[in-house]
This record gives C-alpha cells, structure tokens and sequence, in this order.
C-alpha cells in the first residue's frame, strides 16, 4: 500500500515525488500517472495552470517526459507509448539532451543576447572537443603551465574540460572556478596560481568555441541555464508549450535541471517524479541528488515499499550492509550467497566460466538470467569469459561496452589503407600495419556446418547480423581470409615499398616466389593492390572529395559482402564513419576561417592538398592514441539478443537498470568496489550545490566511499532475485593480494559453505 506523507512547511500541489528503492515500481507508478494525465485530463488546482489548457477530447497536454541515460529514456518512452496505444506522441528526453536541443532551437535567440556571430552551431562530439582543446592548449602544456593531477596530457586536457563541465551543469558561472578551486582544493595538489591559469584557458576556450559556433557539453549547459532559461521569451515559450513534466530518476539528473522543474512548477505545470535513495550512479560525475532531493518540498510524496515477500532483497541487504560496515559477526549467510574462491585470478574466470556453463547445461538457469558484475572489467577477463562460454554454446552480451575504435582490426586496416592512396602519409604505416591490411581487405564468409547442421540462405539473411543468436542455434559464421597472416607477412615483406611521401604496394611479381602463394592469395591480393592504383590515380585527380569516400568504397568491396557481419563489427564500421563525418565537417568550419585569415596566399590549390593530408593524419593518429568514440546509431542491437549472459560493470549495470535471477560478483575481494567501477571527475565533489566551502579532506573521501559502496550493495541486492556468486582470487591481476571492502563477506560466504 503506498504511503502518503506530507513534508513540513512544503507548499503542496498535485504534483508527486515518488520514494522508493530499487525495483519498488516507481516507473510504473510514473506509467500511471501518465495515463491518468492522458486519458483523464489534469486536474488543476493552480489558477495559472487552468487559464492556459483547457482539456478537450481532440487535445492532449504538452507532457515534457526525462529519464536519466539514453537507454532509459527509449525504454520510458516504449512503455509509454504502450500505455496509451500510441494516441498521443511522446516527448521523451535526457536533461542534457534537452538542454542540447533547446539551445539549438533558441540560437537566434542567443546570437541576439551574447552578439555571437550569425552561423548554425556545431556541436562537438566528446572526441573532437578532446583533439581540439589539446591543440588550443598545446603552449601551455608544453611549457607544463598545467600541472594538474594527472600522467600524461590527455588526462589533463580532460580534467580541464570536466572541470568546465561541472560547472555548468552545477548552476556555477565559470568565472568562479578559480576561486572554488583554490578553496576546495588541498594546497598540494594545485596554488592559486595554477587555478588563476586554468579559469583563464576555460574562459578563452569558451570563447574560442562560441566565436565559431562549437558547442560542448559544458558550453550548452552553461547558455542554457545562464542565459536562455532566465529569459522572458523562452519561459514564456515554455509555458505555452508543457503543461506537465514527468521525470524518472531524478536521483542522476544534474543541478540546472532543478532549476528547469522548478520554472515549469512556477508556471503552473504540475509534476511527477521519481527518487532512488540507493541509486545515486551519477554522483561523483554530473549529478546532485541532493539538491534534486529538495524540490520534494514542493510535492506530495509517495513512499512506495518494497513488495517483495522474500527477504533476500531487504533483509539480507542490510546485514550485508552492516557486516561490512561494523565488522560485526555473523554466523553463516543463506544459500542465497555462494561463494567462488581461487589462488590466481586466471583460475577463477575459468572457474566462473565452468559453474555457469554446468548452471546452464543442467537447466538451473537460463543464459538471459545470468550477470557477471565487476568494478572493472579488463581485455584479459572479458576475453576469456566471451571465450570460455561462447565454446559452450552460450552467448554473452557485453553491456554498453567501451572500447578505443582503433581496437577493431577493420579500423585499423582501413586507416592504414588511406596512408596508400593519400600522399605524405608513409611515416603512419609500417609492414605490420600493411599485412594486418592485407588480411582483413581479404576477409570473406564463409558458414560452416556444425554438429551436422547446415545453416540455410534464408535463415542467414535473416540472422546473419547476430553472431550469438546464431552460435547458440547451433551454427557457425566464420570469416575466412584469403590471404593468412604468414602470406600476408611475405607479400608485406617483398610487395610493399615504404615512402615518407607515398608508400604504395609493388604487383605480385616483385615477389621472387610469388608462385608459391597460391592462386587464391594472389587473386586476392592483386585485387587489393588494382583497387589502390585506381584509388590512388582518382585522388590525384581530384575526383575525391574526402576520405569518406574511401572508407565507403573499401567497406563496399572488401568488407560488407552483402551484410555478412556481425553487430559489433557492424557497430564499429558506423562509429567509423560518423566519427570522420563529424571531424571532418569540424575541420571544414574552421578550414574556411583560415582560408579567410589568409588571403595573401597567392597559390591556394598546395596549401589545400597540404591541408588535406594533415587533418587526415591528426585523425589516425587521434584514434591510434586509443580514444574513445562516441556510440553509433543506432546504438541498440536489432534484434535484440535475448539469451546471452550479460557482462557488465558496476556502474554499467546499475546505469542500465536491470535484474538477474544470478549474478556473479567478478573479483569480489577488490579494492574498487569503494568507487563503484566509475572513476569520480577531478574536483566533483566543491561542484555540488550542499558543499560546505572548506577543502576535501581524506575523512570526507572515506565517509563518501563508504556511502557509495552502501548504496551499490542495496541497489544489487536490489537486482537479484534468486542467487549471489561472490567470486574471490586471493591475487589480483598484478599478483599482490586482494584487500577489498567485501572481504569480511567473502570469508564469512566461505565459512557457511565449509560448516
């Protein structure tokens, strides 16, 4: 039964603040609420609201709907759609991607009030802004003006535009950086001087960016709570235009978007939202839960309890809880928490491997039931899972994962292909990149029988782009390359001729031996090299436009093969092309500002050519220094894979939202389950609107981590329903042994089994 309680002293209205902890029903409550707001019409109390809608049955209120991450709010806006069968369209939203979308929509607006010059704005993608601010800032990190915390100078280009970041989206203008910083910021990790200099370069690159219409993140934030949403048009806009918001999560929303609710609550919209105590996974990065707590005061709330009969989900989580905070002692745990404990850690993931193989053959538990969890998960360990299990006909479903693009081999051979058709590209590639290139661009498929079934044509072109669902079925997708990596190193070897100005591939013939490549590797190879010559004798004459061009034609003829990849292959060659689309319509802006800066030039056609290759080098080697891409679109499978293990971290699963009947806790007995898997941004915490103004002391750090492994450990709890394995390896992956916050509930898992 839901509770209804009133806060002290708090203006109530119909809007609804839902309470509730993980899996309690919240979204569904906010479901409700948005088919009563559909379907009945809004019962106004507030004279403002009833002036300006009146409900008719042709016209439904404007209904602004948020969700905290992009995979969230399709999910909130399918079940709504659903709800009322598609009669009323949905306007659903991320705060940042709302913020993005009304400053696009207001820019005139914003040209008229900051006297920007009159140009569409461009945003920048997070691995453009990163390229960009590194070459703004290039001077002063060479003369190490810049000593932030930090290794190297990427990680301090990025902490400088967090910092920026974490001031918008706080509500906090970023002439007060310096100051925040020098108070916030113990003495030994940064002098007034250093924070004078960086509120300097953020305040020039914010410039910078405006003055060529580039907005960031933090940049769009920054005018939309500093300059759009406190003007009189915009508001009024807005209370023509949503009569009611509906936000899900509010627990990861940013300040500003208090801010936006509270105008829209000012205007006489009324409200519903929903709040997870144990939620909070953005905090730390660009959320504050806190101050987002407080508009509550404004709301009836609703505490919805949780209505599980079983008390593993609430019981258990609370003495799990104090175990691990009180040290107190407890004499065994339930059959509900098991326990896997190794030496190494190579034992343990083929141990892990091995219970969830035998759980799955038996028929204890469906793939799709089934998480591995890890506070981080390395190349090493999701290698040797997705290995062990797909062998055993189980698929595996890697959760939002993030990977450097240049990881891909299909990248890698692609943007060695373009050091052979453009010129002065020949310091970029070596023989190993050309044999790794031979092999890919020779790739065919090839469907193999497996355990006497014949996979058969229409099944594939059906099925053809899920790898898993097609291994679990009992058949086999193989690429099958014409050229194998030891011909490929041969021909690298005898038919490549490097060049700092144009490396090219020499016929198969200048192989003294060619013929004992055999007729299938030369054909294939001959073909590469036919393909290049005319790639190459086309872009001296100027009939491509860009490199785009070339990725297009060599994924049509050496790659595609009538869509014969598989989704992450697939995912990886859109993430390609978006990625040079943007960084090439970027470099196009800016290449006409300089064309205007310099026109004494008299001969434009070399200095366009000399353009061309450089921008083409800064982006290889932008992705070869492992960059992060933003994720294509679309960036959910299609179908979806709806029987794999899922493999996740903490903060990607939580972020997700899902629920397990098992989970596997990897590498229990580690120290990162104190931060959750998710790196807190540089200076967070004097970002938030409850900081008191004195610097973070190592006391509040333990205070906070302590907090936060509270919340991960109710809100997994929260996520099983049926089994915890707590898996344990007494060294880590360096070797040194593992002293983990979860240790006293891993030895007390052990002792239970034992006795």
């Amino acid at each position: 039964m839901i509770t209804n309680y009133l806060k002290k002293n708090s203006v109530v209205q119909n809007s609804l603040w839902i309470i509730g902890s993980t899996r309690t029903g919240k979204t569904t409550r906010l479901v409700s609420q948005f088919y009563q707001w559909v379907e009945g019409g809004l019962d106004w109390s507030n004279p403002k609201s009833s002036s300006r809608y009146q409900r008719t049955p042709s016209k439904a209120p404007g209904i602004l709907v948020f969700a905290a991450n992009d995979d969230n709010r399709r999910e909130l806006a399918d079940r709504l759609t659903e709800v009322i069968r598609g009669r009323y369209p949905v306007l659903s939203k991320t705060p940042l991607g709302f913020f993005q979308d009304e400053v696009m929509l207001f820019w005139p607006l914003l040209i008229g009030r900051l006297d920007f010059k009159a140009q569409f704005p461009l945003r920048l993608r997070p691995e453009t802004e990163q390229d960009l601010a590194t070459q703004h800032w290039r001077t002063d990190l060479d003369n190490d003006l810049l000593q932030l915390p930090g290794g190297n100078d990427y990680t301090r280009v990025r902490r400088l535009l967090d910092l920026l970041q974490l001031a918008a989206v706080s509500g906090i203008p970023v002439e007060d950086i310096p100051h925040m910083l020098t108070v916030g910021i113990p003495e030994e990790e940064g002098n007034p001087e250093l924070w004078s200099t960086v509120g300097k370069l953020l305040l020039e690159w914010r410039s910078w960016c405006l003055e060529r219409g580039l907005l960031t993140y933090g940049i769009i934030a920054e005018l939309y709570w500093r300059y759009l949403l406190p003007d009189p048009t915009y508001q009024q806009y807005l209370q023509q235009r949503y009569q009611a918001v509906l936000a899900d999560d509010v627990d990861d929303y940013p300040a500003i978007a208090r801010d936006l609710f509270e105008t829209l609550l000012n205007q006489g919209a009324v409200g519903a939202f929903s709040f997870n105590p144990n939620g909070q996974v953005r905090l730390g990065l660009n959320a504050d839960p806190n101050y987002l707590a407080d508009l509550a005061s404004r709301c009836l709330v609703e505490i919805l309890p949780d209505l599980s009969v079983d008390a593993f989900r609430d019981e258990l989580a609370n003495t799990v809880v104090e175990l691990i905070s009180n040290s107190m002692f407890i004499e065994g745990l339930p059959e509900s928490i098991q326990s896997i404990q190794t030496t190494s850690r190579a034992q343990l993931l083929q141990q892990t491997a091995g219970v969830i193989s035998q759980a799955v053959k038996s028929g204890q538990v469906q793939p799709g039931e089934i998480a591995i969890i890890a506070p981080g998960l390395d190349a090493i360990a999701r290698y040797t899972l997705t290995e062990i299990l797909t062998k055993e006909g189980i698929a595996v479903e890697p959760l939002n994962d993030q990977r450097p693009l240049i990881s891909s081999p299909m990248i890698q051979g692609l943007l060695t292909l373009l050091a052979l058709v453009y010129p002065g590209l020949g310091r970029l590639v070596n023989r190993d990149a050309i044999a790794q290139m031979l092999v890919v661009l020779s790739s065919q498929p090839q469907v193999q029988e497996l355990k006497g079934e014949r996979l058969n044509v229409e099944r594939l072109k059906v099925e053809r782009l899920n790898v898993e669902r097609l291994k679990v079925e009992g058949s086999n997708l193989q690429p099958a390359t014409l050229i194998d990596p030891v011909r490929a190193g041969l021909l690298a070897d005898h038919c490549y001729a490097p060049d700092p100005e144009q490396p090219r591939l020499l016929p198969v013939e200048s192989f003294p031996r060619w013929d004992r490549l055999g007729h299938q590797a030369t054909t294939a190879y001959s073909e590469i090299f036919q393909w290049l010559e005319l790639q190459r004798e086309q872009q001296q004459q100027g009939l491509i436009p860009s490199c785009l061009v070339v990725f297009d034609r060599a994924i049509q003829k050496f790659l595609w093969h009538g869509s014969n990849l598989a989704y992450d292959q697939l995912a990886a060659l859109r993430e390609l092309m978006e990625t040079a689309q943007h960084y090439w319509e970027v470099n196009g802006r800016l290449g006409k500002e300089l064309k205007v800066n310099d026109s004494s030039q008299t001969n434009q056609q070399p200095s366009n050519r000399q353009r061309s290759t450089q921008t083409i080098a800064k982006f290889i080697l932008m992705l070869r220094r492992g960059t992060v891409t933003a994720n294509p679109y679309p960036v959910r499978r299609l179908p979806t894979a709806t029987n794999a293990v899922t493999l996740a971290t903490i903060f990607q699963y939580r972020a997700a939202r899902r629920c397990h009947r098992w989970q596997f806790w990897l590498d229990a007995g580690s120290s990162l389950w104190l931060s959750g898997g998710a790196a807190t941004l540089f200076g967070a915490h004097i970002f938030l609107k409850e900081w008191s103004g004195r610097p973070w002391t190592e006391e509040d750090k333990v205070q906070a981590d302590q907090q936060r492994l509270e919340r991960i450990l109710r809100d997994l709890f929260g996520r099983v329903t049926e089994r915890v394995y707590l898996c344990h390896s007494e060294l880590a992956v360096s070797g040194t042994e593992q002293n983990g916050p979860l240790l006293s509930l891993i030895h007390t898992a052990i002792n239970t089994a034992v006795s």
